[in-house]
């Protein structure tokens, strides 16, 4: 028997010092070296939180343009291995993420839509010891937690965004697409010159 659960997606995050410290590729791989088999299934090979994601480092709290890609080429080579526990593709009407959550289930992620330009998805693994911060995601957040930050396509309907996990695994976002940016420019020419 299969359960889905909506997630709610928030859009007013108040947290200003969140992902103010990058995580490097050498400071990943002592953490992946050193790490929990959750840690290894979170930032794991193919994993939409791995910082390997895309073929070369690039740090996940950092914003990354998902559909200004196929993810049939960017993804081949963890296809090709049967690695990859993500996909996104583009309908007329939406954006769609679909991404494997191993080790995380449905308590700990978070979406968040950052000034209607990122949509965020993260969650904490543990607590965080005392510090003088009180907040994971301002300090070594890999240590604690995961994200993945990705920039919305210039016609998506953030305000529609939708979230769903199924069997506490398969997290599905769907982005809807804003009709008044649907034209093509051919589309524009032609109105004009009506």
């Amino acid at each position: 028997m299969s359960s889905y659960i909506k997630l709610e997606v928030q859009t007013e995050d108040q947290t200003p010092q969140k992902w103010c410290i990058s995580l490097a590729k050498d400071v990943f791989k002592r953490f992946l070296s050193q790490g929990s088999p959750t840690v290894h299934k979170v930032f794991g090979e193919g994993s939409l939180f791995c910082p390997l994601l895309f073929g070369k480092f690039f740090d996940p709290s950092d914003a990354f343009p998902l559909w200004d890609f196929e993810s049939d080429s960017l993804l081949s080579n963890l296809r090709n291995s049967g690695k990859s526990t993500v996909d996104w593709f583009q309908t007329e009407q939406a954006y769609v993420l679909k991404a494997e959550l191993p080790g995380v289930g449905k308590t700990n992620v978070q979406i968040h839509v950052e000034k209607g330009k990122i949509v965020e998805i993260s969650g904490q693994l543990k607590q965080q010891r005392e510090s003088k911060t009180n907040d994971w995601r301002s300090c070594n957040w890999w240590e604690y937690g995961y994200v993945r930050r990705l920039e919305l396509p210039e016609d998506a309907d953030w305000r529609r965004i939708e979230a769903c996990l199924s069997n506490d695994v398969i997290l599905e976002i769907r982005i809807p697409r804003n009709p008044l940016h649907t034209d093509t420019p051919e589309d524009a020419v032609v109105k004009n010159s009506e």
